[in-house]
C-alpha cells in the first residue's frame, strides 16, 4: 500500500485546518503556505472534502475553509475516502465487495487470505484513527520535544 500525494496532502491540510481554524474560516493560501503545498492542488482536495461534508467554505473577505464536522467524528479513512485515496495492498484485494474486479484466483491462491487479512487490518486501523487522534499525537510531539523516538533539542 502506498498513500499517494493526494491522500498525504489531504490529511496534512485538514489537520492544519482543524488545529488553527476550527469552525472559523482559514484561507487556503495560508494553509498552502504553511504546509508548503500547491494552492491549486489543495483547492481540488478541499472541493472533495467539502462535497463529503467534512469541511465548509465561505467566500469574500475573511473567508476560507472551516471544519464542518468535529475532528473526533472524522476518521482518517473517511478523509482518504473523500479524496479518492485507495488503501489496497494488492490488486487482488482492491475490489469493492460487489464482486466486480474480484480476484479470479482467490479460490486457488495460497496467499489470498493473508492479503485479505492484512488489508482488513489496515482499513480497521484507519477507521479507528480520528482526526482528533492525529491532532493529539502532533500536540504530544510538540509538547515533549520527541520526534521519531528521539529527543529533539527544544
Amino acid at each position: 500500500m502506498r498513500v499517494t500525494t493526494k491522500g498525504r496532502y489531504a490529511l496534512r491540510a485538514i489537520t492544519k485546518l482543524a488545529l488553527e481554524g476550527g469552525d472559523k474560516p482559514l484561507p487556503i493560501k495560508k494553509i498552502a503556505e504553511d504546509e508548503d503545498l500547491s494552492p491549486e492542488f489543495l483547492e481540488q482536495i478541499f472541493f472533495r472534502l467539502k462535497k463529503a461534508g467534512t469541511i465548509s467554505s465561505m467566500r469574500g473577505p475573511g473567508g476560507g475553509f472551516a471544519m464542518k464536522q468535529d475532528p473526533e467524528s472524522i476518521t482518517v479513512k473517511a478523509i482518504f475516502d473523500a479524496v479518492g485515496e485507495g488503501l489496497e495492498l494488492t490488486p487482488c484485494t482492491s475490489y469493492q465487495g460487489d464482486g466486480a474486479g474480484e480476484c479470479v484466483r482467490k479460490d486457488e491462491c495460497l496467499v489470498h487470505d493473508m492479503w485479505e487479512e492484512v488489508s482488513e487490518h489496515i482499513i480497521q486501523y484507519f477507521e479507528s484513527l480520528t482526526l482528533k487522534n492525529v491532532m493529539e499525537k502532533n500536540s504530544l510531539q510538540e509538547y515533549t520535544g520527541v520526534v521519531d523516538g528521539q529527543q529533539a533539542s527544544v
